[in-house]
């Protein structure tokens, strides 16, 4: 099961909702990371072994970047803010966080929502 590591601009509910579901799920702010820039908050997610979930155009795209460039990351899961409601985004991620082991995240990108 994947773990989660939330961006700081991640609503609370999303993060509550995720978490009520069972999902083990670590925040920038809980981690004293908010103020991380985008490239090392990708890079903190990785070492604790978490999946990164952001709603951030500049992160995703600082994510492809490092996926072309052969970097390593334990995976993103993207979602952008106004594509789906916040309950869609807490089942989608309960979802993926059930079915995907961490090694099949391993410098992988996955975009929500699910269809």
């Amino acid at each position: 099961m994947l773990q989660l590591y939330m961006d700081v601009h991640v609503k609370a509910a999303i993060t509550a909702g995720v978490r009520r579901r069972g999902i083990a799920v670590v925040t920038a702010q809980e981690d004293g990371s908010q103020r991380l820039e985008d490239a090392a908050l990708l890079a903190r997610a990785t070492v604790l072994g978490r999946v990164l979930f952001s709603q951030d155009d500049d992160l995703l795209a600082i994510t492809r970047a490092h996926q072309r460039e052969g970097g390593r990351f334990a995976g993103l899961i993207y979602g952008h803010q106004l594509a789906a409601t916040i309950g869609k985004y807490v089942l989608d991620l309960e979802l993926v966080c059930h079915i995907l082991e961490p090694e099949d995240m391993v410098n992988r990108i996955e975009y929500l929502p699910l269809d």
